[in-house]
């Protein structure tokens, strides 16, 4: 999609810090981290959310790739957070498939206002 800021991350048009990259995925780092780690795993293809028809395989892949991050990010063993938004009511901002891995700090019990 030629106005997706994800689809011009995964084509290299625009720069990111990539913690981990694969034929399939790409991992980079949040431009807004909430915590110390907040890394972002997005298909390389375009897909809108997680219920567009994404292929098994590929939401396989996507989630194996939550432990690779959460190992490389050094939160393995103290712990993280796993999260997909979707949708509008899921306050899902950029409109393609991405998970958020974050950790590196104690959860805060409420990450932001709910309006």
């Amino acid at each position: 999609m030629s106005d997706c800021v994800f689809c011009a991350i995964a084509n290299k048009e625009i720069p990111s810090t990539i913690v981990y990259e694969d034929d399939e995925v790409l991992a980079f780092e949040d431009l807004n981290p909430q915590l110390p780690v907040h890394t972002l795993i997005i298909p390389k293809a375009h897909y809108r959310n997680i219920g567009d028809d994404v292929p098994p395989a590929l939401l396989g892949t996507l989630f194996a790739t939550v432990k690779k991050v959460a190992e490389l990010k050094g939160v393995i063993e103290s712990g993280y957070r796993v999260i997909v938004n979707t949708g509008e009511d899921g306050r899902q901002t950029v409109h393609h498939l991405h998970i958020h891995v974050l950790g590196g700090a104690r959860m805060p019990i409420r990450m932001g206002p709910a309006d």
